[in-house]
């Protein structure tokens, strides 16, 4: 049977953002612009490819502005000169008066209706296109793609999370929240039984043993093929700079990737709002729906207990299915770029200067505000906040767009994750030799545990795409739950 691309949700936002500029200059700004705090994981999306084809998207973008610009600022002069010929009766004067404002408004058709041809060119080839994505736009900055790179889920071992998430989660950008747990606690101190009687030597062990060997056998045991594990140290986002190798440098952004030892140690002895857990990612068809479940083995002697959180991303929203609508029959395509050009030429025209001065005074105002932030952090030593807010894959999902098959996909995902979760832990005690009665009974109160995916595509989802199962959140100041202010950010 035909199947989803794997990267087919990389592709379509490679494609998109040759289709909206404002999606363009969004993922262009965010993978690499300057920034100082974190970006959210990648989710099945590639960086690198998005990148690349929104940097190509937004070069065509301000090129397409610049020669409007000129021609825009021609326009005006184009008509006076026709006006004073008329005046003076200078019959050759008004005829180039009358015929100049129609060469700028037929250049500028022409400048309109090639962007807008290539624009839809390079969208249907990232789409179908056999070669990879990232292979079909031209590299970004080395160091732009060395980071992204960094971020990678199989590099990734680190997130410093926003401020404002430590009153809710700090899996920040991991959609919305299904279930949060702590499962019933496990006595961990009785020897199993010997089979000719007496008891086992009991062989130690503690959490990261118990993260390790679960990572190792969970896709196997799940039966979930293509399950991501990683162990990854979560941290809040003002606490960063107190690792080192997180942020060696305060006036830059953290990195990805920290030496493995801090992850166990956040596991072993939770630091200041720094904790370790075990992610277990599993995403859908071709990308369209993502279920993450994280985990924490708390080992407290003489109990074993498991902190679990479960949480999915729906498919991505209708704006990013603009490209399958567009016209490829020859006749077709050549119409609707005329049409195109036609109805767009002056809006474009007359609003290109507006739009090179927005975003000259944009990116004006965003730099002032990275060098007095980095001048208050290097000379008052102003403790920042280095946490994502969010992901890039989260920020678009619309579960209006999750049908049927996405939500059964998503609740057997989290049902199998869960029963592996159980059958990793009820092995890893019998190679232990620990009695397993107290397992045992934990586990038939776990197992009836539900994971309701209706709810959350209906009524239950607040406006940060949160289910409000707990009743309503209180707000303060700023908008932030709970009040407050949060640290400065860009």
């Amino acid at each position: 049977m035909p199947q989803y691309r794997k990267d087919g949700v990389t592709r379509r936002l490679c494609a998109s953002v040759h289709l909206d500029d404002e999606f363009a200059f969004e993922a262009d700004r965010d993978l690499t612009g300057d920034r100082l705090n974190a970006i959210g994981l990648t989710l099945g999306v590639n960086f690198v490819a998005l990148a690349r084809h929104a940097r190509v998207a937004v070069r065509r973008r301000e090129a397409l502005d610049r020669q409007l610009a000129w021609l825009g600022a021609a326009l005006p002069f184009a008509l006076m000169v026709g006006l004073g010929g008329l005046v003076g009766g200078n019959g050759s004067v008004a005829q180039v008066g009358l015929y100049g404002p129609l060469g700028i408004l037929a250049a500028s058709w022409w400048l309109v209706h090639r962007a807008q041809s290539r624009a839809r060119a390079a969208a249907q080839e990232v789409l179908r296109a056999s070669e990879k994505a990232e292979k079909l736009a031209p590299p970004v900055e080395p160091a732009a793609e060395d980071w992204l790179n960094e971020h990678a889920f199989k590099r990734a071992n680190v997130l410093p999370y926003a401020d404002a998430a430590a009153l809710t989660n700090p899996f920040v950008g991991s959609g919305s929240k299904i279930k949060e747990v702590v499962w019933q606690p496990i006595d961990v101190s009785k020897p199993a039984e010997a089979p000719g009687g007496g008891t086992l030597p009991m062989i130690p062990f503690d959490a990261v043993d118990l993260h390790t060997y679960v990572a190792r056998h969970m896709e196997s045991i799940s039966g979930l093929e293509g399950l991501r594990v990683k162990n990854r140290l979560y941290v809040i986002g003002s606490a960063a700079f107190m690792l080192d190798e997180l942020v060696p440098d305060r006036t830059r952004r953290p990195r990805a990737q920290i030496p493995k030892q801090l992850v166990q140690a956040g596991l072993h002895r939770p630091g200041a709002g720094m904790r370790t857990h075990l992610c277990l990612e599993r995403v859908g068809d071709g990308g369209r729906l993502i279920v993450s479940l994280y985990l924490r083995a708390i080992l407290n002697q003489p109990s074993l207990t498991w902190e679990v959180a479960a949480y999915a991303i729906p498919p991505l929203g209708g704006r990013f299915h603009r490209v399958d609508r567009l016209p490829v029959a020859p006749f077709d395509r050549w119409w609707s770029l005329v049409a195109h050009a036609t109805t767009h030429t002056w809006p474009e025209l007359s609003g290109a200067l507006r739009r090179i001065r927005t975003r000259g005074r944009r990116r004006r105002t965003e730099a002032r505000f990275l060098r007095k932030v980095r001048r208050d952090i290097a000379d008052q030593h102003v403790i920042y906040d280095y946490g994502a807010p969010d992901s890039l894959r989260e920020r678009h999902a619309d579960w209006d767009a999750a049908g049927y098959a996405e939500r059964i996909d998503s609740q057997d995902f989290l049902f199998r994750l869960q029963q592996g979760v159980l059958t990793a832990t009820e092995k890893f005690l019998h190679d232990h030799n620990v009695d397993t009665s107290s397992f045992d009974k934990a586990q038939q109160v776990i197992s009836n545990q539900t994971y309701n995916i209706e709810n959350v595509s209906n009524s239950n989802l607040g406006n940060q795409g949160q289910i409000n199962n707990n009743g309503p959140q209180g707000s303060g100041p700023q908008g932030q739950p709970g009040g407050g202010t949060p640290p400065a950010r860009p």
